[in-house]
């Protein structure tokens, strides 16, 4: 694993910014952390790059421990921070540049281009610059950085709906180039359409890790009998939860192929049957409740 983590927890005082964090990052992927403002990603964040010290627990970036080689494993990453400070008197074009002479791996040719599908004009000064402005010279600088492992805290921040699609774009891009991405967000949309696993993390625990293909495979199949229901088939069991009412309607989720599951149906007595994709706002909805889902989904509004 490129990066991994093992019972990393930072507290402050009776405070508790991370719990007992223990997760695993392959090489190659989009790695999306959800979870409401304040859960605690960006303390996870900060912990990896070795700007603050754990209370307890490890983590390790390309083989180097986080805190006793955080020089080694910070000239391995490129991150964006949540709140990008950029020079004030500078335009965009000399930020560009800047970044390119301070680090080798800053390829300035490809800056100037991620400033450009991002629709910036680089030659305005960072002071004049809007809010979005600023976030896309930012992302100008990482996306051009060739590191082993991209860190992105809220990337698509401040941006309006066009912006917000090319960044994502360009994240699975630098996937297909074979850098490693680690996508913060509270977006639900951008995290099931560009990460390849999702980790929700909630009051600064990390409560569940799923690939996103199989959430992807997960459907709920509502149907009204007719007649009784019968047992579940072995085969289908382990992957299927089922819950009945009085009116002879069952509901069912799949987690796996719905394929044998509609065999079985198939010779049940049914008046009615809908089958729906349960989608990443269903699992988001059992840690973090209706009140966080709606949250999540309107975060593009």
């Amino acid at each position: 694993m490129l990066v991994q983590t093992e019972h990393l927890t930072k507290r402050y005082g009776s405070f508790t910014a991370l719990d007992g964090c223990s997760l695993a990052v392959r090489a190659g992927d989009i790695f999306g952390l959800l979870g409401p403002n304040g859960a605690g990603k960006t303390t996870l964040l900060r912990l990896l790059l070795g700007y603050i010290r754990p209370t307890s627990g490890t983590a390790r970036v390309a083989g180097f421990d986080c805190e006793r080689e955080s020089l080694a494993v910070r000239s391995r990453t490129a991150y964006l921070p949540g709140e990008a400070r950029l020079f004030r008197r500078m335009n965009g074009h000399e930020v560009l540049d800047f970044f390119a002479e301070l680090r080798q791996e800053c390829d300035r040719e490809r800056a100037t281009l991620v400033a450009a599908r991002l629709d910036l004009d680089c030659s305005r000064q960072v002071a004049r610059m809007s809010t979005g402005m600023r976030q896309k010279l930012a992302l100008a600088v990482v996306l051009a950085t060739d590191s082993a492992v991209t860190i992105l805290d809220e990337p698509t921040a401040n941006l309006d709906p066009t912006a917000r699609a090319e960044v994502l774009d360009l994240v699975r891009e630098a996937r297909a180039a074979g850098r490693t991405v680690i996508f913060s967000s509270h977006v639900l949309s951008e995290v099931e359409t560009t990460c390849d696993r999702v980790a929700i993390v909630r009051a600064g625990r990390l409560v569940h890790e799923q690939s996103i293909a199989d959430v992807r495979r997960s459907h709920r199949i509502t149907a009204r009998l007719t007649g009784t229901l019968g047992d579940v088939p072995a085969a289908i069991a382990p992957h299927a939860t089922m819950s009945q009412a009085g009116d002879g309607t069952v509901v069912i989720e799949s987690s796996d192929s719905i394929t044998p599951l509609l065999g079985w149906l198939a010779t049940l007595p049914l008046a009615e049957l809908q089958i729906e994709p349960i989608g990443l706002g269903a699992v988001y909805e059992r840690f973090h409740g209706r009140t966080g889902l709606m949250a999540a989904a309107g975060a593009l509004q």
